[in-house]
């Protein structure tokens, strides 16, 4: 092989690597889910990208409203689900519109 062919060769592994090195974990979906008037988590921490999904398990409607305002549900009914693309990094307060004492907390890294 030319010695100008392995160099090339050398180059492009290198490459290809630092590529792979580079590369971020796919975005995951994430769980809180709303039971007996809980957040549970009541903390959940999250890569950028990922999505994290509130799922109502209560019998009443309820939401989850950020204190920034960086989101706000609404209402999510019973049995319901909501979801949210985490996209910027931070640490995010949040509570229940219908339930004030439901509190909870998204750190986005």
């Amino acid at each position: 092989m030319p010695r100008h062919a392995s160099i090339a060769a050398v180059a492009l592994l290198y490459l290809l690597g630092a590529i792979a090195a580079c590369s971020r974990p796919a975005p995951r979906a994430r769980t809180v889910t709303i039971q007996n008037f809980v957040f549970m988590p009541a903390e959940l921490t999250v890569a950028r990208g990922d999505t994290v999904v509130w799922s109502n398990t209560d019998f009443v409607p309820h939401s989850t409203t950020a204190r920034n305002s960086a989101w706000d549900s609404k209402a999510i009914e019973a049995n319901g689900s909501w979801r949210f693309a985490a996209r910027d990094a931070g640490r995010y307060d949040y509570y229940c519109v219908f339930h004030p004492n439901m509190k909870g907390t998204i750190v986005v890294r």
